[in-house]
């Protein structure tokens, strides 16, 4: 059986129903109306483009049959209409952004093969945008040429309309590649490239350094609603390359996420105090954290309270990033009812990785935690829990890394339930897995169930968790401290050096 996952005026996508770790148990065809379209498709979620407007098709796969009609659109726009050359020389930003402005509401516009030069493009609503195969936008390298979006500015009712941050803290930066403010019923789609080029430009020189103000991302969209995007490679941006921010009902859909390996903070995908977001069937391969769920810094989180929450990650492959799957370290609003299930993580840092500190907070609660059906080869720590996070310079102060019992109060975070389910991770190196609670808040709940580690033989040390005062590990078996319940159900371990399970102010454990 499959299901249809998303939908536009000419493409949909669809995902088979299995508890399959992101491949599929066996390669398959798909057909259109009994024509075979795709050969040996060996990922449990498949796109299909070009199709029309307005129609139904019957679909078949993996021995199933889905009888589904593409949506209708207004009108269909091409933006070399609009006077875009896509020479790779030619700057058509002006082009590609008239026709974003020319469209009526429920129509397409098409980016054609050709490769675009363009600076910034800001987002309109209800319109699709098409990139189709052999189609890229590429950056303009000269950071000059690119707007400067403010940090926030005051609205006539007295608040604060909060329209971009860096790092959880409202601050300027430049505007990104696809920018989207204030928009909805957005969809980008189609088998084309957003390449923000900062390869060749000086993004990433000195990249720490704020000049004029902070780094792009590749996308970013503030305060929207509705938006999908299916399909598309967003590749080489300045920093993080999908940034949504306040924004709710997101879908990021068998896209290709990629930036080298030693390119700085380029994460793949951070949604910053968002709701409802689904990111199925992406393929990350970045230079910091695949997935990185924020919702600010102490001021911001502690004024809004707004967490990123209801988020779905499903069958994606994360590949070499510094964590897979990230909670933190900016997450003074929280982070909630996250479920991650049928994922492949290959040769990154960490699995699942949790960062926070004392100074995130009250509201900084990260709770309603699974994964589930999980597949980690060469993860050099599968799980990992920090609550003494120590980046940036006030991360280095006692008040953080004291082990003392201090008092809980409106700068105290919270770390709830966490379940983990169904997940074999083989060549582990540093520790099966590092939870290190506040001994005056120890992390409420941790349950593995049907849980299998496995420790490479030739492990190298690594520092487990990012914290002042830690050595560097090799060949842990699975460690708590300051936890208040661990159970443990069907787990195993093999090559660890010591105890399976080293426990150190756990109020409850119960293996079985």
């Amino acid at each position: 059986m499959f299901k249809k996952i998303f939908s536009s005026s000419t493409s949909f996508t669809f995902e088979l129903e299995n508890n399959a770790v992101y491949y599929a148990p066996k390669a398959y065809d798909v057909l259109i109306n009994g024509k075979k379209v795709l050969s040996g498709v060996k990922r449990n979620v498949f796109s299909l483009y070009n199709l029309t407007p307005n129609t139904e098709y019957e679909i078949s796969a993996n021995g199933a049959v889905l009888r589904v009609k593409t949506e209708l659109e207004t009108t269909l726009l091409n933006v070399l209409d609009f006077g875009a050359k896509g020479d790779g020389k030619t700057d058509d930003t002006m082009a590609i952004q008239s026709a974003f402005l020319a469209a009526p509401k429920g129509s397409r516009v098409l980016i054609p093969q050709g490769t675009y030069l363009v600076k910034p493009l800001f987002l309109v609503s209800d319109i699709t945008i098409e990139l189709t195969k052999g189609a890229t936008l590429l950056g303009e390298t000269d950071r000059h040429k690119y707007p400067i979006l403010p940090a926030q500015y005051p609205l006539i009712d007295g608040s604060t309309f909060e329209l971009n941050s860096w790092e959880g803290t409202p601050a300027a930066t430049y505007a990104s590649i696809i920018t989207g403010i204030n928009v909805t019923n957005v969809k980008i789609i189609g088998e084309g490239v957003v390449d923000a080029n900062a390869q060749n430009s000086d993004w990433w020189v000195n990249a720490k350094v704020k000049r004029i103000a902070w780094r792009p991302k590749g996308v970013f969209l503030s305060n929207c609603q509705n938006i999908g995007f299916q399909g598309i490679t967003v590749k080489n941006t300045p920093s993080w390359n999908l940034h949504p921010y306040f924004s709710n009902h997101l879908d990021f859909i068998d896209l290709v996420i990629e930036s080298p390996k030693d390119s700085p903070n380029t994460d793949g995908c951070d949604p910053e105090s968002c709701d409802q977001v689904n990111v199925i069937g992406v393929n990350f391969s970045v230079g910091d954290d695949c997935i990185a769920i924020k919702s600010g810094k102490y001021d911001m989180g502690m004024k809004y309270r707004k967490p990123t929450s209801n988020m779905t990650i499903r069958n994606c492959m994360m590949a070499y990033g510094h964590g897979a799957v990230v909670l933190g370290s900016e997450m003074s609003g929280g982070v909630t009812d996250l479920t991650v299930k049928q994922c492949y993580f290959l040769k990154t840092d960490r699995g699942l990785r949790i960062k926070t500190r004392r100074g995130r907070g009250e509201s900084a609660v990260i709770d309603g935690i699974t994964f589930e059906n999980i597949y980690m080869d060469n993860v050099i720590v599968p799980f990992s829990g920090n609550m003494f996070y120590h980046c940036d310079p006030d991360g280095k102060t006692e008040y953080v890394w004291s082990k003392e019992a201090l008092p809980v109060d409106e700068r105290t975070p919270y770390l709830g339930c966490f379940t983990f389910k169904d997940i074999t991770a083989v060549n582990a190196e540093s520790a099966a897995s590092y939870f290190y609670g506040l001994p005056e808040q120890p992390i409420a709940s941790i349950t593995l169930e049907n849980v299998s580690v496995t420790i490479n033989p030739k492990a190298q040390p690594f520092k487990p968790i990012m914290m002042c005062h830690l050595e560097e590990q090799l060949k842990l078996g699975f460690v708590f401290r300051n936890v208040g319940k661990v159970l443990a159900k069907n787990v195993s371990i093999k090559g660890q050096i010591g105890e399976e399970f080293v426990l150190d102010n756990v109020k409850e454990f119960k293996r079985n």
